[in-house]
């Protein structure tokens, strides 16, 4: 079949370049402008207690977490000074006023609770919710701004700081999208001027830019097409834009180096593109369903913010597999010895058992044991620091701390007792008339008492310690009550970050608080706690998924029980270290001053996941490029040791080459400010280079070794299915490869 394609691509190579022209144009003109469409939100499950409550909050008591959150501090005197309080209760006035407000109180609107003024009295908060969705609320963060801005500016007593979760996360948002803009213009000039020095030739090292351009924009097409029916992340371009050029790289540098060795061979230029579809774009098409699978495995999870990077990586694999296998091998049939048309410079070709990957392999089949033992002991050692991992969720402390927000909420963590924008919300939305609720104070003044608990509002005033220090009033009757229900706020104190240990504690501690109605508790802790039972409670199903598909992918590709098993465990092996650094750095903040983040002590908790599943996929990528030669060099007449030995060094220039390409593009987005930004782009960039070097150099080899005939050996059943339903290379009459000895001992 895939010989089929080949000569149809190649005897049709004008008509399939200008359908790939059409396609880029539409795909440009119709996916554009997709960053305008996705969603900003997407990081909790809508089933879980927390979001359900969120939602009661919203629709029966038109109400929610205060997201905006202004710091006034009086420039002279305190807040009670009378010049100062008059003009905080006008800046409450003019914030209540803005668009989309729906409700905003303050210190001196509130009858001056001390909990909303700074321990020293010089400064003191207004809280206010804006109105709508996640995406709503994100967009609508500048016109509250402006009418903040200029409120304040009529206002010389007093200096105000914006912050709080939506400013917060509308500035995340925009310093990503600088970001994203800054690391491509860092990676594409460096990715050519590598591509040059890996081909010598300004013709070969612009074809994978234009793969990858093709996928960017075709996945660019299908995102576009899929916010018709579902929510899609913006955080998924960053992956797009990532996977789609080093995507391209890889698949592009093996067609392309596979079509040059043809032609170097002595084939015409039309055959020499069939043959290459024929070995290298079989791999390519199997590496991507390989990568695909990893990533689709995303599409078990409840949050549309993992379900987005399943969109998009499938998409863009798609895209990037079939641009380098469709539109590569037209353009190669079209240029065919031109492709080394301007030349740079020429490397002499090493004749078979010179290379380095060749004597490196040999070196490590003549004591595969030892060092392997050596090599997985390094990669366990390295990969300790997970198991003392903390996961939490965002906060305003990925920004820089130059940034506005953070620098706002740094304030309130210094200066104030209790964190206001991070309250807990109680919701007995079936509990009847407040007024008839006696039980509503004990229970009140128990969860009080808490510990971590700073106050807690409700419809019978507000509490501290057990004690009522606020009496009822018409505030807290018309804020925390309607004829049907009632809910309560749960203030934590200043030290708890809701995104922490304690948060999740002081969730637990008020959920297991015997109450006297029905009630579901909301906010960011219990938010961090829902998504963590969510998230973690599919890992296994995730998991399970990949390794089933890359199992059966790589049998029906190399008609081995051993390889595939040999495949995921290295895979496995290979992000050990990745993952425990991911745990000594960000989580513990090993160097955070040269890198420049803040260390929380947590990790997002959809990060690990979301690398997982791209770093596997990446690693698979790999293997499937190596292990694909080193069955071709066995199926035509090498013994184990030197279809190895051959396949390693066929493969190792040019995997190696791929991986540092790939790597140059991940590496860019450790420039981003955002610091689950840096992460990812850090955190990737080690597992593709370690897993395309130490692994591929040192751990295949031997385990191959070690193995022996096993590694091609199936069951009788499964031998006789691969026979009749596997994918193989059609027959090619190449000469038998030379035998490679290899000398045991020193």
């Amino acid at each position: 079949m895939i010989t089929r394609i080949a000569e149809f691509v190649v005897r049709r190579r004008k008509g399939v370049l200008a359908a790939a022209a059409v396609f880029i144009v539409v795909a440009g003109a119709v996916g554009g402008g997709v960053a305008s469409h996705l969603n900003n939100g997407g990081f909790a499950d809508p089933a879980s207690e927390s979001v359900i409550a969120e939602h009661l909050l919203n629709n029966q008591f038109h109400t929610g977490d205060p997201g905006v959150v202004l710091v006034v501090r009086a420039q002279h005197g305190t807040v009670d000074t009378p010049a100062v309080a008059a003009a905080g209760r006008r800046i409450t006035a003019a914030l209540a006023a803005a668009p989309h407000i729906g409700q905003a109180f303050s210190y001196w609107s509130l009858g001056s609770p001390p909990p909303l003024a700074s321990r020293d009295h010089t400064e003191a908060m207004v809280l206010a919710r804006i109105t709508g969705n996640d995406d709503e609320v994100t967009n609508r963060v500048p016109a509250v701004t402006a009418a903040v801005n200029a409120a304040a500016a009529r206002e010389p007593a007093v200096h105000v700081t914006i912050t709080g979760f939506a400013p917060v996360f509308r500035q995340v948002n925009t310093t990503i999208r600088s970001d994203l803009a800054r690391a491509e213009s860092i990676a594409v000039p460096i990715t050519l001027l590598l591509l040059i020095a890996v081909f010598g030739s300004l013709v070969a090292a612009s074809l994978p830019l234009a793969v990858g351009a093709t996928a960017v924009v075709g996945t660019f097409l299908v995102l576009r097409l899929l916010v018709l029916v579902t929510h899609v992340s913006i955080f998924s371009l960053n992956l797009t834009t990532a996977m789609g050029l080093g995507l391209a790289i890889d698949y592009s540098l093996f067609v392309v180096s596979r079509f040059r060795e043809e032609l170097h061979s002595g084939k015409e230029p039309h055959a020499a593109a069939v043959r290459t579809m024929e070995t290298a774009g079989r791999t390519v098409l199997f590496s991507a369903l390989a990568v695909a699978s990893s990533l689709a495995a995303l599409l078990v999870f409840p949050l549309y913010f993992l379900r987005s990077f399943a969109y998009a990586g499938v998409a863009v694999v798609t895209v990037a597999a079939l641009a380098a296998v469709l539109v590569l091998p037209a353009l190669l049939a079209v240029m065919g010895h031109n492709v080394d048309k301007l030349r740079l410079f020429r490397t002499k070709p090493k004749e078979v058992g010179e290379g380095f990957w060749h004597r490196l392999a040999l070196f490590v089949m003549r004591r595969p044991l030892p060092i392997a033992s050596v090599i997985i002991v390094v990669l366990v050692l390295l990969g300790t620091p997970f198991l003392g991992v903390h996961f939490g969720q965002p906060d305003d402390r990925v920004l820089p701390s130059s940034a506005s927000t953070r620098q706002g909420l740094n304030d309130i963590r210094q200066h104030f007792a209790s964190n206001e924008s991070f309250a807990l919300s109680v919701v007995a939305p079936t509990s009847g008339d407040p007024a008839t609720l006696t039980s509503l104070s004990p229970y009140a003044a128990q969860l009080s008492r808490i510990p971590g608990v700073a106050r807690v509002d409700a419809w019978t005033g507000s509490y501290i310690g057990g004690t009522r220090v606020v009496p009822v009033s018409p505030v807290s009757k018309q804020r925390f009550g309607n004829p049907t229900g009632t809910w309560l706020s749960v203030v934590p104190a200043g030290t708890i970050e809701p995104q922490s240990p304690a948060g999740e504690h002081l969730v637990a501690e008020v959920r297991h608080t015997p109450a006297p109605f029905a009630v579901k508790v909301t906010g960011s802790s219990a938010q961090l706690v829902d998504s963590k039972r969510s998230i973690f409670g599919l890992v296994p199903l995730a998991l399970g998924i990949i390794a089933l598909v890359t199992l059966l992918t790589l049998f029906m590709m190399f008609g081995s029980v051993l390889v595939p098993v040999k495949a995921v465990v290295l895979n496995l092996l290979s992000l050990t270290a990745t993952f425990g650094a991911m745990v000594w750095i960000f989580q513990e903040g090993h160097g955070s001053g040269l890198l420049h983040f803040t260390a929380t002590g947590t990790l997002d908790t959809t990060t690990p996941i979301l690398m997982f599943c791209v770093a596997f996929g990446l690693s698979m990528d790999y293997e499937v490029f190596l292990l694909s030669r080193i069955k071709e060099e066995h199926d035509r007449g090498a013994d184990n040791i030197s279809a190895v030995a051959i396949g390693l060094e066929r493969t190792g220039r040019i995997v190696t080459a791929a991986a540092l390409l790939f790597s140059i593009v991940l590496i860019s987005f450790a420039t981003s400010g955002i610091t689950f930004i840096k992460l990812f782009g850090i955190g990737l960039t080690m597992a593709v280079l370690m897993d395309a070097t130490l692994i591929r150099g040192t751990l295949v080899p031997a385990f191959m070794r070690l193995a022996g005939n096993a590694n091609w050996w199936a069951p009788g059943p499964l031998r006789r299915f691969y026979e009749r339903h596997g994918i193989r290379e059609s027959a090619d009459p190449e000469p038998e490869v030379p035998r490679v000895e290899v000398l045991t001992g020193t």
